[in-house]
């Protein structure tokens, strides 16, 4: 008996039908049965069916005799259905890479509830791809299986079949089926969810849902679309048969209400002669089975104006109706207008101010610094910065960032707010402008001016170019923007050779690349053991543990914070002697959950900087963060805890495979990350050995003189004498904190086979 059995209809699809299938067949969990479905398709549909169930067993063709219809063609898949789940797939859509291995694995986290439900994203015809606006009410905080009763803001979401995974002995206790017509997942959808006696969700996309331009249902002019009436009578009968589910009645009604009022509004589904007949129905429909007490709630509540077209519907006032519909949209033509021009005039004055200002000459002593899109003081830039002021002291500092982060600054520097006089000023005279992102896309490069791109880490995953065929994980379809603002840059700060073949291929300027180190990691190789212990103590590290800092990436297909490990377990299996450092992602900030307080978890995601944790830590623990590149200056132990690699590859793509060349031990569980620290595999010999490694490879420049070497290249002009690199076996990094230094000189402990590469 197979996992999953995925079920695809097939009509008039012939142009998507062998991606579709293919991107379920491709899935790297292969325990499932595909039946796909002819629902008698003129096209060549029939025959990509059989020639897939030709080369892979795992391939049931079913040909209808005639043309049935999206329910019926379904049901003729879910009679020869026999894996534990079922899912459904259009035609026209594809499983994202490693859908299956995450449902799988989210089944087993929640206790195989009746019901799962996963993201989507819109997959236009231009390539862009769009997650669901809805996605974050499918966080996965709180109980993991729960009953709709406790989350029923899922009703809101799409109600389609293929966006949800379900347990076929639910489905058949339920008789659940499919009926004909348009609008056939109405009534399965909503009994399937109302009934369920388990619900959970996945924050993760799973299909990609195609929007077409032309032969989409919901593009089709059609008096089919007439169904829907049919189709809500079935849910409310479904209703009245279950008096259980009598609660749920005003939910469904202010759901139908909504509907009717979109399709209505959709001017290319109903024809014109059925317009009249459509209001009036949906109005009979609405009286119908209007609750007691009136259209109940469902968060998030309806707006007043929402409200006030729902009751003419329901009261078959469609005069009125348009009338309302008809002030809606010019009142909110008229507020974005208003709102627009107040915004106008104050942009077109920032606008002349701004080229005004670069008529003036250039400040030659003026240097304008930002990191992290308008955050704090951090990262390359702040030590570039600090290094600026102590080489030349001459030279004026700016920073750009937003006032919140203003406390970042040290005193010497100037804040810039974001999009300021003051701001556009700086932009416009500076001679000497270093970020680690990107600055404004409205700025004009003046001759003259310096533009230092110091970039923010060693790329494990793709960037720039390298992500045309990504869009999912693309932070901009702008490649041509991208470049225009690389054609800007004078420098390009490099940490590796590594780093440079990259940024020179997927970034093409005619920048000029200093291969000088990260200035950053500087303090690496300048702090003493004392100032490691003094760090220790101001965090709360408790004298003579192990704290482990863990940092984990953010991941391109999820949208809420991930949560990969266990920390009540970790430690408690570790005990007393290790604390851990728990660091999350600037992405999520914001988004920690809630916990109880633990004497040895400390949450430092709120940290200024993150260098100070590296240097307070023992070891890092991280996925595929770059700051492993950076921790590995430092010569401390480094755990991998790659329990989604595949995941990971397939949503961002990486430019190595980090488990053949990993800076030290591999987990690929938590219970594989436990017995690691557990048996002393972290810091012994053959972690030295594969860090040693890496760092010959991607650590050629940090020896702590990065900073000097980009301030005298960069600002003073000096070609020559430059601080030369140290060679690496001559460098002295800061010693960790004294109980740990004296367990790692004597720790020599063979490995154990299965948790190297």
């Amino acid at each position: 008996m197979p996992r999953f059995s995925v079920i695809v209809p097939a009509y008039k699809v012939q142009a998507y039908l062998q991606e579709s299938l293919d991107s379920v067949l491709s899935q790297s969990y292969p325990d499932l049965e595909l039946i796909a479905v002819d629902d008698a398709s003129p096209d060549a549909c029939g025959a990509i069916i059989d020639e897939c169930a030709a080369r892979d067993p795992r391939v049931t063709a079913v040909h209808l005799a005639h043309n049935l219809g999206l329910g019926p063609a379904r049901n003729a898949g879910l009679a020869r259905a026999t894996g534990d789940y079922l899912l459904f797939l259009d035609g026209d859509d594809t499983l994202a890479p490693g859908a299956l291995q995450a449902i799988t694995d989210r089944l087993k986290a929640t206790g195989s509830p009746d019901v799962l439900v996963y993201d989507y994203a819109r997959s236009f015809w231009t390539g862009e791809l769009v997650r669901n606006r809805l996605a974050h009410r499918l966080r996965e905080d709180g109980p993991a299986s729960f009953r709709l009763t406790d989350r029923p803001a899922l009703l809101s979401m799409l109600m389609v079949v293929w966006n949800k995974a379900y347990r076929r002995e639910y489905v058949e206790r339920e008789g659940l089926e499919f009926p004909p017509g348009f609008y056939e997942d109405t009534p399965w959808t909503y009994p399937a969810l109302l009934a369920a006696e388990s619900v959970a969700v996945l924050d993760r996309v799973c299909v990609h849902y195609r929007q077409r331009r032309t032969g989409s249902i919901l593009t089709t002019t059609s008096r089919r679309h007439l169904d829907v009436f049919d189709q809500y009578d079935r849910v409310f009968g479904y209703l009245a048969a279950r008096p259980e589910l009598e609660r749920w009645r005003p939910a469904v009604h202010r759901r139908m209400a909504e509907h009717f009022c979109a399709l209505y509004a959709d001017p290319r589904r109903l024809p014109r002669a059925g317009r009249a007949e459509f209001f009036a129905r949906a109005s009979a429909l609405l009286r119908r089975y209007r609750p007691p007490g009136g259209g109940g709630a469902l968060p998030p509540s309806p707006s007043r104006t929402d409200r006030l077209r729902h009751a003419l519907m329901r009261l078959g006032l469609r005069r009125t109706y348009r009338l309302a519909s008809a002030a809606r949209a010019a009142a909110l033509a008229s507020a974005r207008a208003g709102s627009a021009l107040g915004r106008g005039l104050r942009e077109s004055a920032l606008r002349l101010h701004y080229r005004v200002q670069r008529l003036l000459p250039l400040r030659p002593e003026l240097a304008v610094f930002s990191a992290y899109w308008h955050g704090g003081y951090a990262c390359n830039p702040a030590a570039i910065e600090a290094t600026l002021r102590e080489l030349a002291p001459r030279m004026r500092t700016a920073w750009i960032c937003d006032p919140r982060h203003a406390a970042t600054l040290p005193p010497e520097t100037t804040p810039l707010t974001p999009g300021s006089a003051a701001y556009w000023t700086a932009l416009a005279r500076a001679t000497y402008l270093t970020t680690n992102v990107n600055f404004d896309r409205a700025l004009v490069k003046r001759p003259g001016q310096v533009l230092l791109q110091t970039q923010h880490g060693t790329p494990l995953k793709r960037v720039g170019l390298d992500l045309q065929d990504r869009p999912a994980a693309a932070p901009t379809a702008d490649f041509e923007g991208l470049l225009r603002g690389a054609d800007q840059w004078d420098f390009l700060l490099s940490a590796n050779r590594h780093s440079t073949l990259v940024w020179e291929r997927a970034v093409p300027a005619s920048y000029t690349t200093l291969e000088y180190g990260y200035p950053r990691n500087d303090p690496f190789h300048r702090a003493a053991q004392a100032e490691v212990v003094a760090l220790r103590e101001r965090l709360g590290i408790a004298p003579g543990t192990t704290a482990i800092l863990y940092a984990p990436t953010h991941r391109d297909y999820r949208r809420s914070r991930p949560e990969h490990l266990d920390f009540e377990r970790v430690l408690r299996d570790l005990g007393p002697r290790f604390t851990i450092l728990a660091r999350t992602h600037l992405t999520y900030a914001g988004t920690e959950p809630a916990r109880d307080p633990h004497p040895r978890l400390l949450d430092v995601s709120g940290h200024p900087s993150v260098e100070e944790l590296c240097l307070a830590s023992d070891a890092l623990v991280t996925d595929y963060s770059s700051l492993m590149f950076d921790y590995a200056s430092l010569d401390r132990p480094i755990v991998i805890h790659a329990d989604d690699w595949e995941a990971y590859e397939a949503a961002r793509g990486t430019y190595f495979d980090l488990r053949t060349c990993p800076p030290g031990a591999i987990a690929r569980t938590e219970d594989e990350l436990v017995d690691i620290f557990a048996t002393g595999h972290w810091q012994g010999s053959r972690s030295a050995q594969l860090r040693a490694a890496f760092r010959a490879r991607f650590c050629s420049y940090d020896d702590g003189y990065a900073a000097e070497r980009v301030v005298r290249r960069v600002f003073l002009g000096q070609q020559a004498p430059l601080p030369a690199v140290i060679p690496l076996e001559d460098r002295r990094p800061a010693p960790p904190a004294p109980s740990v230094a004296a367990s790692a000189a004597a720790a020599r402990t063979p490995l154990t086979a299965g948790l190297w590469p």
